[in-house]
């Protein structure tokens, strides 16, 4: 799919939709809407192409599971925000870089080589517990995206803060 072949109004739509979501999770889209519009056509070609809306700035591989680290919102957001006010492709950004008291610079990239990621994917696999923990009738998952914890069997199907999906749910120890 062609980014430029995306109908303005449905493109506008995603954007509004992503931009209400970002704003209940307390976060801030970036202001330059021309660059911000074409981060929106990205997420919306790589979801028509992936099934999901994986980074805009990053290769995809193909494969969700491999991927569920770059699916927007990465994993990285929040680690980016908080050392350099802006996500890795700045469609996210501090409140400083909204307010215009401060502009987005490049970041270098924080995800691991793929290599890196199977043994961290495969020793964080190996750690899960069984049960809960101690004391707790119910384990605990917390969303890898922004952190948000819940106690019960089964991670939700959408994370209530940052919408990211069941997938993105890790035991918490």
């Amino acid at each position: 799919m062609d980014p430029d072949a995306i109908p303005e109004e449905e493109a506008r739509r995603y954007f509004e939709r992503l931009k209400r979501d970002a704003e209940r999770g307390g976060y801030h889209l970036n202001p330059d809407d021309d660059m911000t519009m074409d981060l929106v056509r990205g997420l919306m070609v790589n979801e028509e192409r992936f099934g999901y809306p994986s980074c805009p700035c990053r290769l995809a591989s193909g494969d969700y599971h491999e991927d569920l680290d770059i699916v927007c919102p990465c994993d990285y957001r929040d680690p980016d925000l908080g050392d350099y006010d802006a996500c890795y492709c700045a469609l996210y950004v501090s409140g400083a870089i909204l307010a215009g008291e401060k502009e987005a610079s490049p970041i270098p990239e924080r995800r691991p080589a793929r290599e890196e990621r199977e043994k961290l994917r495969a020793s964080r696999d190996a750690a899960q517990p069984a049960a809960g923990p101690e004391g707790l009738s119910q384990p605990v998952w917390r969303c890898r995206v922004c952190g948000y914890l819940c106690a019960r069997e089964e991670p939700p199907e959408v994370c209530p803060i940052c919408k990211a999906k069941k997938e993105r749910f890790e035991r918490f120890m």
